[in-house]
């Protein structure tokens, strides 16, 4: 045998040792460049005092929910007695503290009472400045969700000024003023054309600006003043009104950071090789593939902040379903930018079997750090089968995508010792394309002994034989 291998060879994890991975973040920061904010925009430590003011009843909430182990809600009247908060406060502070990804609840959203326990955030909020930061953006960027719309408003017409703030807050800010009314109105009937003409094919590309009967315009303006008001309620801006109608509107210095960094992705992504924003999420992905982590990741913010975050997260997670399994990872490569406000989404496929690996990883992820490298086992989060499952599927995006010699190396990822106990379990993971991949690992493999096993392995899965 004149393989550099044995001719069973012992498959082992190699994780990076602390040192390592400390010199590969220093190099890192090294090469990444942060563009130095415009004048107006105060520093991250100013910023972050401003988020912990503003969530510091959330915070205290929080903290509550994190000792007694339940849902506030779930206490009622003593909870709110023992905060010295109306029952009103105590349900606005408690769904503040979960958008802006305080807390995780065991089971929650499955009709049982979920267990509370803190998340991240909330155990670096007074020493990180980044968490406060973070912990706001994804209040702000949730903010439909902290004051729903009107129960009687047009779902249509609520989801068109959903779709248009983007802009209108990208204009606030350019403006670097006060913008009236008038001009937010007639700017969000501009783009609300424009969104709509983007979803017909052979649009223009200047749309022109229908006329609408008067309920409909008065209902826009209606659904407005919601928006600014749900907006003003999370810190994004300042709100000025005549009566019930909203006069004019500013950024607040948190608001106005947000939406420069916003900006500020968007046009590092229109600058780069890639320029993948105006692309659905699979072409987006596709685009990102050849990119390393850090352009990859711009490219996802980028795309990210000219959407509204929950229809972009269900179409990142409807591109996760399709076939490719490159695309499938690299979907929660982007939701792991998305972070707190794709949590529920996340949650809601952890039960769909080709999703769930990448879900369970997400979702222990998102509580802080990698979950192997904390784990007793290199399984982590996984169960030895859903380990083998994401193995395969990793491996045939390296061989549908022609880096079948990766494959190789991937052998070190696995959860096996040896291979042939991979290939036995491989044999019975269920992936679809297990045959391919059996194939693929014969062909590259340089232990003729080795490969011709493997083959054997993959001509019986092909034809159902034990």
């Amino acid at each position: 045998m004149t393989s550099r291998t044995p001719r069973e060879p012992r498959l082992r994890l190699v994780p990076q040792t602390p040192a390592q991975r400390t010199q590969v973040q220093r190099r890192t920061a090294e090469r990444r460049r942060n563009p130095r904010p415009p004048k107006g925009v105060l520093p991250p430590d100013q910023l972050a005092r401003q988020a912990r003011s503003l969530l510091a009843d959330a915070v205290r909430v929080a903290h509550w929910a994190r000792r007694a182990g339940v849902s506030p809600e779930q206490a009622g009247a003593p909870a709110a007695d023992e905060l010295g908060m109306s029952r009103a406060e105590l349900r606005e502070n408690w769904s503040r503290a979960r958008l802006a990804g305080l807390l995780e609840i065991d089971g929650d959203g499955d009709g049982r009472p979920g267990t509370v326990r803190s998340g991240w955030r909330l155990r670096a909020w007074e020493r990180d400045d980044t968490a406060a930061l973070r912990g706001w953006v994804a209040l702000f960027d949730a903010w439909c969700l902290a004051r729903p719309a009107p129960s009687d408003a047009d779902p249509s017409l609520v989801t068109d000024v959903v779709a248009a703030m983007p802009q209108l807050l990208s204009v606030m800010r350019l403006s670097e003023g006060p913008v009236t009314a008038a001009g937010l109105i007639d700017l969000m009937r501009r783009r609300v054309a424009e969104l709509r003409s983007e979803g017909q094919e052979g649009a223009q590309a200047e749309a022109p600006v229908p006329d609408e009967d008067p309920a409909t315009t008065a209902e826009r303006v209606r659904l407005l003043g919601w928006a600014l008001d749900a907006l003003a309620a999370v810190g994004a801006l300042t709100l000025h009104a005549k009566g019930d109608r909203p006069a004019r509107a500013r950024l607040t210095d948190l608001g106005s950071w947000a939406m420069w960094t916003k900006l500020e992705q968007i046009c590092v992504a229109a600058q780069s090789p890639a320029g993948n924003i105006e692309q659905s999420a699979v072409a987006m992905l596709r685009g990102c593939a050849n990119l390393t982590p850090g352009p990859a990741r711009a490219e996802y913010r980028a795309w990210l902040a000219v959407r509204p975050t929950a229809p972009a997260v269900d179409e990142l997670l409807a591109a996760a379903r399709g076939e490719d399994a490159l695309i499938r990872g690299l979907a929660f490569q982007a939701l792991r930018v998305v972070g707190a406000p794709a949590l529920d989404a996340v949650r809601a496929v952890v039960d769909e079997p080709g999703l769930r690996p990448y879900a369970l990883l997400w979702l222990a992820d998102h509580e802080g750090g990698d979950p192997r490298d904390a784990a007793e086992s290199p399984l982590g989060v996984l169960t030895r089968a859903e380990a083998t499952w994401l193995w395969v599927d990793t491996a045939s995006a390296a061989q549908e995508h022609g880096a079948e010699r990766l494959l190789l190396d991937h052998l070190d990822t696995a959860p096996q010792p040896t291979v042939g106990e991979l290939v036995d379990e491989i044999r019975t993971c269920g992936h679809p394309r297990t045959v391919q991949v059996l194939l693929a690992l014969s062909a590259v493999h340089p232990d003729q002994t080795v490969a011709k096993r493997v083959r054997r392995a993959a001509f019986q899965v092909h034809t159902g034989g034990a």
